[in-house]
C-alpha cells in the first residue's frame, strides 16, 4: 500500500501561479509530446484522491483526463457538479478516515493530488512517496506545495532524472521514525 504524490513545481517552489494558473507547465518545448512518465505512474495507482480546488481546475478541462476512480476530498461540498457522475465521487473526513474508506473499497495505491490535501497527508505522516518535477521557470508568486508543514520531514532521494534536457524529476521516499 502506497500513498504517492506526483507534482510539478517551478524553480522557486510554486505549484500554480497566483490565480491558480498552470500555463507555465507548457514552457518547455516538448516536440514529441512526451508524457514524461505520467502514464507509467498512473499505471501504478488504483485511484486518485484530489482536493476540491484541484478538482475544480481539472473539471474545467475539455476532456476528463482520468480512467481510474477519482475521489474528491471536501468537507463542504454536498455534491459534485452535474456531469461528473461516474467520473468522480465525493469523500470527506480526516486524512486517516478517507484512506480507511478507500482501503475498504479495495483501493490501496493512491495518487494524492492538490496542495492542501497533500500538506494534510504529509502532516499526518501518510505520504509514502513524492515525485516532483522542477520546471526551470521563476513564477515569483503563487501557490506553494510546502508552505505550512507542522515541522521538518525527512526524505530519501530514490531517483533523479533529467527530462527534455531541462526538467529535473526527483522521486523521494518519506522516512518514518521507528520506535526501538
Amino acid at each position: 500500500m502506497k500513498n504517492r504524490v506526483y507534482m510539478a513545481q517551478s524553480l522557486d517552489g510554486f505549484i500554480a501561479g497566483p490565480n491558480g494558473e498552470l500555463d507555465w507547465l507548457a514552457a518547455i518545448d516538448n516536440p514529441e509530446g512526451s508524457d514524461l512518465g505520467f502514464a507509467e505512474f498512473m499505471a501504478s495507482v488504483d485511484a486518485l484522491l484530489m482536493g476540491r480546488n484541484t478538482f475544480e481546475v481539472v473539471a474545467a478541462f475539455d476532456a476528463w483526463p482520468y480512467d481510474k476512480p477519482v475521489f474528491v476530498a471536501s468537507n463542504s461540498l454536498k455534491q459534485l457538479p452535474e456531469g461528473f457522475a461516474g467520473k468522480a465521487e465525493l469523500i470527506c473526513g480526516s486524512a486517516t478516515e478517507m484512506l480507511s474508506a478507500l482501503h475498504a473499497k479495495g483501493y490501496h495505491n493512491i495518487y494524492l493530488d492538490g496542495g492542501a490535501l497533500i500538506r494534510s497527508f504529509i502532516a499526518a505522516a501518510l505520504v509514502d512517496e513524492l515525485t516532483i518535477t522542477t520546471v526551470p521557470v521563476l513564477l515569483g508568486g503563487g501557490i506553494r506545495l510546502f508552505d505550512t508543514l507542522p515541522g521538518s520531514v525527512n526524505l530519501k532521494l530514490v531517483s533523479s532524472q533529467l527530462l527534455l534536457g531541462q526538467l529535473v524529476k526527483n522521486r523521494y521516499q518519506f522516512q518514518r521514525e521507528t520506535q526501538a
